[in-house]
């Protein structure tokens, strides 16, 4: 009798591994395949070897890369070379990538940037907030941004039981977030085994000096994170959820879910068009390839524009796509004045022109 029922619930384990492996690979959107989808004056950046993760803009058209990130199982094409910040002029006729200079005093040596966001306040002082690994932890470094002789100058580190595992960032004030967390527990393996069981733990936390808070929870996997134009709502990518969510965002900086905008890929970072308050998303078609990477069979990249999110039948196109013979793990699309810019996870980076 007993070892009847060892079998019977080695059986239902086995099931249950054998259903739960069938939903991951649903969720990494592992048996999809696109067709290349080109624009007509695109070339790759010089300068950037290894990944672009994040891309911010300022309004005057000076770009922030977040270059060399690692993470625990994804490929690196330089596994030792620290990450930086780089940045690029769009009014520029020549264009080229500088990597920005980082004060004294920063630990350069482990840097590791991830998600980034900038602010300028109302004395035109340029923040940058940066998502950053040391030694695969989290917190988030603000910069104060020197122009006259691209730098930056590093103002604090940030580090809280609430942002065990930030992705994403936007920055609301001088020292004012809204970060994803796009894990709930910070160590490694716990980390996996999140994934694999679909906890749905993953959160947003709003960040300020007088208060740290959850404002938002119940994601697969909280990853992309923007505000509107207008600064009423803000904007989550549910990664292996698939979802773009539309919150509202209250005077006390709660936030309340609007609407949910369900999509056929694997989304990462959202940038807002300017001049028209479009989302753009870069994504990942098939993420499976991006965390088992094969040179033979790479990860593709896609870029999807949403018009009119509020609207009950908001507008989806596809701007860019390619098989990964030119651009490879998208992460990331930002727009300036129909110049396009798209980063990858670990590969390079594209400049277009629409």
């Amino acid at each position: 009798m007993g070892r009847l029922v060892g079998v019977t619930l080695l059986g239902i384990a086995l099931a249950l591994l054998g259903e739960r492996f069938l939903a991951l690979r649903n969720r990494l959107k592992a048996s999809r395949e696109i067709e290349s989808i080109d624009l007509p004056n695109c070339h790759l950046i010089k300068g950037i070897e290894t990944g672009s993760e994040d891309i911010d803009i300022l309004p005057n058209g000076l770009a922030f890369f977040s270059v060399g990130l690692k993470y625990p199982g994804l490929h690196s094409f330089a596994p030792d070379k620290p990450g930086g910040i780089l940045m690029m002029d769009l009014n520029d006729e020549n264009l080229r990538a500088l990597e920005l200079r980082i004060s004294r005093g920063f630990n350069l040596a482990s840097f590791n940037p991830h998600g980034i966001s900038t602010f300028i306040d109302s004395d035109d002082t340029v923040y940058l907030f940066v998502v950053n690994h040391p030694e695969f932890k989290s917190t988030v470094e603000i910069f104060k941004f020197e122009e006259e002789d691209n730098s930056l100058l590093h103002l604090k580190t940030i580090q809280h039981e609430l942002l065990p595992s930030v992705n994403d960032i936007i920055a609301v004030g001088p020292a004012h977030f809204y970060a994803t967390n796009d894990h709930y527990f910070s160590d490694p393996f716990l980390k996996y085994l999140e994934i694999y069981v679909n906890l749905h733990w993953t959160n947003v936390v709003y960040y300020s000096p007088n208060e740290v808070k959850v404002v938002a929870e119940g994601f697969d996997s909280a990853n992309g994170i923007n505000i509107s134009p207008d600064k009423k709502y803000l904007y989550v990518a549910d990664a292996l959820a698939h979802e773009i969510h539309v919150l509202e965002k209250h005077p006390n900086m709660n936030l309340t879910q609007l609407k949910v905008l369900k999509l056929d890929t694997v989304v990462d970072n959202l940038s807002i068009d300017p001049s028209s308050g479009d989302i753009l998303i870069g994504c990942h078609p098939n993420a499976q390839k991006l965390l088992i990477y094969d040179p033979n069979n790479p990860p593709s990249s896609e870029v999807l524009r949403i018009q009119n999110i509020l609207s009950e039948k908001p507008t989806v196109t596809t701007v860019y796509a390619n098989n990964g013979s030119v651009l490879q793990g998208s992460t990331v699309a930002s727009v300036y004045e129909r110049k396009l810019l798209v980063g990858t996870l670990y590969h390079r980076a594209l400049y277009c022109e629409l």
